[in-house]
């Protein structure tokens, strides 16, 4: 993003200018690998904010190896919280087996999320505890931790290289979660350089074997400014298994607040 001075400064930056020439010329920094990887990660973010809240419906199709498949209806819904991670909930509708199962992240920054998911079958709400967060989510190919926004401050990061991806050229940068009980040594990451959408992402076990690859496609552009991916597809290359997220009815702006993620409440979601 384009920063503009306030204009009372502008009248000032000849003569600061001045005074730097008198000093000499400013030394040359060379950004790092890690400070542009970082810098990457801070502008899409960036982007990405104000949107305040949206809900959504989610198609989730699980295949195993096979080719067999079980299909799942979600409904979604998600809050922007300032100075923390966003709120998320994830309500199913179909089939029969799943329905009412909810699931409730409360999204931070630095520290590790605070998650639940409500069974209705046993009609209680279960923590995910951090050393959980690894397994498998609802039988898919997408672990606990993938389910949360990926903050930038739980990441470190090394830019290595511009490379093409499609019609378009994307930055590929490595993050390293610094979360001890991640079940990723590293991800990587690309983002197409003018949006800095991400459009995959491969993900790294402790062992630093190749586990998963994440693809987006199908993006759309909602209240001109954001980008949201229609087309998910998580693909396991240990088993075989995959997982699709078909996303539709994006809607911004809805009557959401704070009680509506509350843990309290998961038990009363219809």
């Amino acid at each position: 993003m384009i920063h503009v001075p306030p204009l009372r400064w502008v009248s000032f930056l000849p003569c600061l200018a001045l005074l730097a020439g008198l000093a000499g010329p400013p030394a040359a920094h060379s950004e790092t690998p890690e400070e542009k990887g970082l810098r990457i990660a801070k502008e899409a973010r960036a982007r990405g904010k104000g949107f305040g809240n949206f809900t959504a419906r989610q198609t989730m199709t699980l295949r195993n190896k096979q080719g067999q498949q079980s299909v799942r209806q979600v409904r979604i819904k998600v809050l922007e919280v300032a100075g923390d991670g966003d709120k998320s909930l994830f309500v199913f509708d179909e089939p029969r087996d799943v329905k009412g199962t909810a699931f409730l992240i409360h999204g931070h920054l630095t520290k590790a999320d605070d998650q639940w998911l409500y069974l209705p079958a046993l009609k209680r709400v279960k923590r995910i505890s951090s050393s959980n967060r690894s397994g498998s989510f609802m039988g898919s190919e997408f672990a606990y931790e993938d389910m949360s926004i990926q903050e930038v401050e739980r990441f470190t990061y090394k830019y290595l290289r511009d490379e093409p991806c499609g019609k378009l050229t994307c930055t590929v940068s490595e993050r390293f979660p610094t979360e001890k009980r991640s079940g990723y040594k590293r991800q990587l990451v690309w983002q197409d350089k003018n949006e800095l959408r991400v459009w995959k992402v491969e993900y790294f076990d402790r062992k630093n074997a190749h586990l998963k690859t994440l693809t987006l496609e199908k993006y759309e552009q909602y209240l001109g400014r954001y980008w949201q991916a229609g087309l998910m597809t998580m693909v396991n290359h240990l088993t075989g298994k995959s997982t699709v997220l078909a996303w539709t009815d994006f809607k911004f702006g809805t009557d959401l607040d704070d009680r509506d993620f509350s843990r309290t409440g998961l038990k009363r979601i219809r």
